[in-house]
């Protein structure tokens, strides 16, 4: 799990971090602990991940979503969450996950398998038990996000979508638009030194609508139980385990951490695949070793340290490890003027303080009191100030303001600090790992697995066993191997006995995900660019389509389909030949290839036309998601479609009309009766396109059973 089990050990282990807390009161300017209050002069201004969200912003978890999701819930409950803010004084702004992330592709697997085998069980127990699954078992709808964008815009509640490195973006917009709070659930956002973190699961609206809760982390109490310094976050999230610097790299690091006397020291390998120790011993682990770090500024002599038991590609190890402190350095940079006071920025919205009071709390502190963090640690300035040499929380000086009521630091700033100069933004951070990024040489998507307790480790082995048919996809297989178990015990703490070595399977070269190069993509038009960019930024277009433009691929997620059922084709093969005529009209190949058929008339020769092969990663039914699938854009056969900048940008009534058509071509459905009101209302005629592709692709698969 790496640093993604970092939140589930927040509310786990450190109770005292987790505090529930009402926004409508914080919106309102509470004195901590109560007390005088006065309406605040700027509302409150929260910043939402929607990525960890959604079923939450869908309202809970009802039955209806096995069968795609109840639309006039969502609605109604998004209405009455709208209202409640707009009564509560409280500003939302929330942030859906618009970027393709090659450099969290092997995470991206992983969650596919692991969702893919979460919709077998949903589906058999339907069948088995005719009653709805389990909550612990909710699977999106792969349309929830898109519906849930398109819902919050309706009720003008703001809506963008990144491009790039979600989570640097969600950290940056949160930042330089001096929002009050993040809500989100990712281990990420913990370790970034972001000021008022709440809780998106914890994320409720009360039956009456008058009452928004959530809970706080608190991560000053969280560095105290780990007594270790907020400073070395950054070092502690590179540790343990990242999409830059998977865990599968760090086990042998992780092993050598727990020492011979502890009951999980020789259990390293089992049932032939990568046993991890548990999240909540390697947090511990990792948490010692980086408090008793004498000098967090020698990046070599740590990576040194670190991978002195790794067999094979070390130095790429080195770089992954230097450039996930700088991921996490970049991340946890803080803004350059004083924290109580607001500045106006490039959206126009007021700047806000990065702390706020939780109302019966007078202990409690909120946000990181200490020195800050003005110089992170970077790659190519390992000696940089911005880790302090306190190794424990117990060094940092407590802070005299703790007690400022909220009202007070939404205060307007002072026009003689509004324009400063020497305020720099922290830019977007983008990094990507390389394709091999796991040691471990197993075909499955799921090969790290961590030991649940000391007791019953044997309980995970052969997880992967289970996956269906297919999930081994085309990997590799000449490279497995199976190494025996670990007999020799660990002499001294973090350092391994003579002859006490860590397997080979341990540092085994591997690809989680196994790219292809496919040929390069049509030249898309600058104006066609910018407004694809525009519309994506502003959550106003489906992702797929930038993702098309831009990167020529695009990720599929799991949907809950019977697997055992031979003869229903999947819902990525079922929906393929819209996309290849999308891909089509995205790169103008129907104008491409007119023109090759004037070229080669001129030359008097064969025309050669343009291929356009887009990559499709998807996980279904005989397909893997290691590995993606080529996919051929295709033109009309009826008409030549215009290219894209005259069908986007195009304003007269001809251009509208040709936009119907593309559109109805796609469908499968380019007949003058589509169009006819008489014939199929206007309302009904998405729903009447997409019975009639069925029923086109059900002919069309039907026959080819016969063959």
């Amino acid at each position: 799990m790496g640093i993604q089990g970092f939140q589930e050990y927040i509310e786990k282990h450190c109770p005292n971090a987790v505090v529930p807390v009402e926004l409508q009161k914080l919106a309102r300017g509470s004195l901590v602990g109560g007390g005088r209050q006065r309406p605040p002069q700027i509302p409150l201004r929260l910043l939402v991940d929607a990525e960890n969200c959604l079923h939450r912003l869908y309202g809970g978890f009802y039955t209806d979503w096995v069968s795609g999701g109840q639309w006039n819930h969502m609605l109604g409950y998004l209405a009455a969450l709208a209202k409640a803010c707009f009564n509560g004084n409280i500003e939302l702004l929330v942030c859906f996950n618009g970027a393709m992330e090659k450099g969290r592709l092997h995470e991206w697997v992983k969650r596919q398998v692991n969702e893919r085998q979460t919709a077998q069980q949903i589906v058999s127990h339907i069948q088995n038990k005719g009653t709805p699954p389990p909550k612990v078992w909710f699977l999106p709808p792969v349309c929830m996000a898109h519906c849930i964008r398109l819902a919050l815009l309706r009720f003008h509640i703001g809506v963008v979508q990144t491009t790039e490195d979600h989570h640097q973006e969600v950290i940056a917009l949160f930042r330089q638009n001096g929002f009050h709070g993040l809500v989100a659930y990712d281990s990420d956002y913990a370790l970034c030194n972001i000021p008022c973190y709440f809780s998106a699961h914890a994320l409720k609206l009360s039956r009456n609508g008058k009452s928004l809760t959530t809970s706080q982390y608190l991560m000053h109490e969280v560095a105290k139980q780990l007594n270790l310094n907020p400073n070395r976050f950054v070092i502690f999230a590179s540790l343990l385990g990242n999409h830059i610097l998977p865990d599968e790299d760090l086990a042998a690091f992780h092993w050598s951490l727990l020492g011979p006397e502890h009951p999980l020291a020789s259990l390293k390998v089992r049932a032939h695949q990568l046993v991890l120790p548990p999240c909540d011993v390697v947090i511990r682990a990792v948490a010692d070793y980086v408090r008793n770090l004498q000098d967090i500024h020698d990046l070599e002599a740590i990576a040194k340290d670190i991978f002195k038991h790794s067999q094979s590609r070390t130095d790429d190890k080195v770089v992954r490890f230097k450039k996930a402190v700088e991921y996490y350095a970049t991340a946890s940079k803080p803004l350059h003027f004083p924290p109580y006071l607001v500045r106006p920025n490039q959206m126009g919205l007021p700047a806000a303080p990065q702390m706020l009071n939780i109302p019966g709390k007078p202990e409690v502190q909120h946000g990181y009191s200490g020195p800050p963090l003005d110089e992170p640690v970077h790659e190519a300035d390992p000696s940089g100030k911005g880790l302090l040499e306190q190794n424990s929380y117990s060094n940092i000086p407590n802070n005299g303001n703790q007690h400022t009521p909220l009202y007070e630091r939404l205060s307007p700033i002072n026009p003689a600090h509004g324009g400063n100069s020497n305020h720099t933004d922290p830019a977007f951070f983008t990094t990507s790992s390389t394709s091999s990024s796991s040691e471990n040489e197993e075909n499955t998507g799921s090969t790290a697995n961590h030991v649940n307790d000391h007791k019953g480790w044997d309980k995970k082995r052969n997880q992967m066993d289970n996956i269906p048919e297919g999930d081994h996809g085309d990997q590799n297989k000449s490279d497995t191997s199976v190494t025996s178990a670990v007999n020799q015990g660990l002499e001294g703490r973090g350092h391994l006995g003579v002859n006490a070595h860590i397997p080979s399977l341990l540092s085994m070269p591997t690809r989680n995900h196994m790219d292809i190069t496919t040929p390069p993509l049509p030249v898309v038009a600058p104006e066609v660019l910018r407004v694809a960019e525009h519309r994506h930024k502003k959550g106003l277009m489906y992702p797929y389509i930038y993702h098309v433009l831009t990167k020529g691929e695009i990720k599929l997620s799991v949907t809950i389909e019977d697997e055992a059922n031979k003869d229903l084709p999947s819902a990525v093969q079922l929906y393929r030949p819209i996309r290849q005529y999308v891909y089509g009209v995205l790169f103008s190949l129907a104008e491409a290839k007119k023109k090759a058929e004037r070229f080669a008339m001129r030359r008097n020769h064969h025309p050669d036309y343009p291929t356009v092969i887009v990559k499709e990663w998807a996980a279904y039914k005989g397909k893997s998601p290691h590995t993606p699938e080529l996919v051929e854009a295709l033109p009309f056969r009826e008409w030549t479609c215009p290219n894209l900048k005259k069908l986007w940008l195009g304003k007269a009534v001809e251009d509208k009309n040709r936009r119907m058509r593309a559109f109805l071509a796609c469908m499968r459905s380019d007949t003058p009766a589509m169009l006819n009101p008489a014939n199929v209302p206007t309302p009904l005629m998405v729903l009447c396109c997409v019975l009639r592709l069925i029923t086109w692709i059900h002919a069309e698969f039907s026959w080819l059973l016969f063959l």
